[in-house]
């Protein structure tokens, strides 16, 4: 996977905590219920987003799963929280920073960044949030 770099400015020990319980609720389990559930053979298992504001529109996804032998999977889990995110908070749009994705012990986990803006972003990672959220739904991907 393309891994960009991105260098962004901490927030205030005010702001950083506010920000924390405001996104508190976006953390999800997965739609089957319990984030520790387990697979089964050639079952996907979404076991949880943890959303972080990072700085004014910039937003952390901290998404993990098994289940899977793709690295894209969870890379569109993250994609998926994005989206829904944007919505969540009044926005229409997201546009991909980087994601990271590692896998160990039979857990896929990435971490990814996105900008949110009310209007379409300038760059070729752009997503339409209401458009995506409802791929995600066809696709039986579980949003924030």
């Amino acid at each position: 996977m393309n891994v960009q770099g991105i260098t962004y400015r901490l927030m205030g020990t005010g702001a950083a905590l506010a920000a924390t319980a405001l996104l508190g609720a976006c953390v999800s389990p997965t739609d089957s219920g319990s984030a520790t559930a387990t697979a089964t053979e050639g079952e996907k298992v979404y076991r949880g987003v943890e959303t972080r504001l990072l700085d004014g529109d910039l937003v952390n996804f901290d998404v993990s799963m098994s289940g899977t032998e793709n690295e894209n999977d969870v890379a569109d889990y993250a994609q998926c929280a994005a989206a829904q995110y944007a919505l969540i908070r009044g926005f229409g749009f997201a546009r991909h920073v980087r994601t990271n994705v590692a896998y160990e012990g039979g857990i896929w986990r990435a971490d990814a960044v996105y900008t949110i803006s009310s209007a379409l972003p300038e760059g070729l990672r752009t997503i339409d949030a209401e458009v995506e959220v409802a791929r995600c739904r066809d696709n039986k991907i579980p949003t924030v």
